[in-house]
């Protein structure tokens, strides 16, 4: 069988003719094998999905509880049968409930990815590499330039600056679901046991991680509605990027903003930005990373999707690795 027969580019995502359903459809279909909860990758309207218990939990919380017709949890490491192809979901080490999902049918797997890294993260499983015929993996810091730093240095440099700066706030932008708590987490392991205060939006999903066993330590509403401005003074508060640009950050005082970001490796990004203290703390594997989990899968054709396709595709060309960009459209940074 040849890898296309298996899986291949439709308008709606990427689809498998033998087991009639999509991975991370952009559009509503009849059957979604949905990676992780992300809302570039999960999206409402389904007519039955499949995904890992905490995925569906979490795309209930994002979506409601009728997100789609039928739900049904995949177990990691145990094979499903789909219409005569074997499915299987392993851990991708992205977000609580992020998971490849393995395809096998006539002699032929292929792992779809989703989004992955390979950095230790105290709130979800680590990446688990499988051996396979082809391998599709995201290529969201796929330039030479993204080297991501150990994230425990990062989180070092807001303690101290907020040993340095007792009298100010700092406000650490993080996507809702994954980085956000990844972030509260890394500050609960560094020693911080202050009040972490949190946008209203983390909290659904914040309370979900901890749940599931994940301990953030005490979090508190980001709100001055019951006390002044001087309150929070030194304190630390983590929100979703956007809400540092209205006027729910002119709440705190002489505020320093951070921004736990794989693009915060680019100064000229975190200047525009004006992200003052900016932190390489991404949910996606750097180009070191890409290329170890290539060799690893021993895969003898690479697909790369939704991110710097080009110069990957390039770097499997000069090492005698077939590989080719996938193209596919919809997918953008939201867990970076």
């Amino acid at each position: 069988m040849r890898a296309s027969d298996l899986l291949k580019s439709r308008p709606e995502g990427l689809y498998c003719p033998p087991g009639d359903f999509f991975i991370d459809p952009v559009r509503p279909v009849e059957r979604a094998l949905i990676t992780h909860g992300h809302s570039d990758h999960a999206r409402s309207g389904h007519s039955s999905v499949l995904a890992t218990q905490e995925t569906l939990d979490i795309m209930g919380l994002r979506y409601g509880e009728d997100f789609a017709g039928t739900t049904q949890a995949a177990t990691l490491g145990e094979t499903v049968d789909i219409n005569g192809v074997a499915v299987t979901f392993h851990p991708a080490g992205h977000v609580l409930g992020s998971a490849q999902i393995c395809v096998e049918h006539k002699g032929m797997r292929i792992v779809a990815s989703g989004d992955y890294k390979r950095q230790k993260d105290a709130t979800c499983l680590p990446f688990e590499p499988i051996r396979c015929d082809v391998f599709i993996t995201e290529a969201t810091f796929g330039l030479p330039v993204f080297r991501h730093p150990p994230d425990h240095e990062e989180i070092a440099r807001v303690l101290k600056s907020a040993a340095q700066f007792p009298e100010r706030s700092h406000l650490i932008g993080a996507y809702a679901l994954g980085k956000a708590q990844r972030v509260m987490r890394l500050l609960r392991d560094a020693g911080y046991d202050r009040p972490i205060y949190i946008h209203g939006a983390l909290a659904k999903l914040s309370e979900y991680y901890q749940s599931q066993g994940i301990e953030l330590g005490r979090l508190e509403p980001g709100t001055v509605e019951s006390g002044a401005k001087a309150d929070f003074a030194g304190a630390i508060v983590v929100g979703p990027p956007s809400a540092f640009a209205d006027r729910w950050a002119r709440r705190f005082p002489d505020p320093i903003s951070c921004f736990a970001s794989g693009w915060m490796r680019i100064r000229q990004r975190a200047k525009q930005g004006g992200v003052e203290l900016p932190l390489i703390i991404s949910d996606h594997a750097d180009w070191d990373e890409l290329i170890v989990t290539i060799k690893e899968t021993g895969a003898a054709e690479i697909w790369v999707t939704h991110g710097r396709e080009e110069a990957l595709v390039r770097w499997c060309e000069l090492e005698g690795i077939a590989a080719r960009p996938l193209h596919l459209v919809g997918y953008e940074d939201e867990g970076d």
